[in-house]
């Protein structure tokens, strides 16, 4: 069993900048995909940024030029730098990993997920 966890969130104002961290408890995060996602108030679930096993990264359209995703597999951690934040990114936002050497980015394919952290921007 994987465990991941979050930290990092936050409440900040428009413009602002928060830096989440995604912690496994897995010496098999290396040959893991590891994604980002949120979900707002009755919202469905979406991707915010999706990291493969060789730091290929993917984003949604909403954050691209705004954040950054990036993995340290020394510390088998996760980072999700987010900068010019904007009240629609208000949201709790998840890790998850995928299943050992699979590149995907879908929240189905994920094999273990987070409790969440909170992100809250206001205007």
């Amino acid at each position: 069993q994987v465990q991941l966890v979050e930290s990092g969130g936050g409440s900040v104002q428009a413009g602002g900048s928060l830096r989440l961290s995604c912690a496994a408890s897995t010496g098999t995060f290396s040959r893991r995909t590891m994604a980002w996602f949120r979900q707002a108030p009755g919202k469905e679930r979406e991707l915010v940024a999706c990291i493969s096993q060789t730091s290929t990264t993917i984003y949604v359209d909403s954050v691209k030029g705004r954040f950054t995703v990036s993995r340290d597999n020394a510390k088998n951690t996760m980072y999700l730098q987010m900068n010019s934040l904007k009240p629609e990114d208000t949201a709790m936002y998840y890790c998850a990993a995928s299943p050992v050497a699979v590149w995907t980015c879908r929240p189905q394919d994920n094999e273990f997920w987070g409790q969440g952290t909170q992100v809250t921007v206001s205007s």
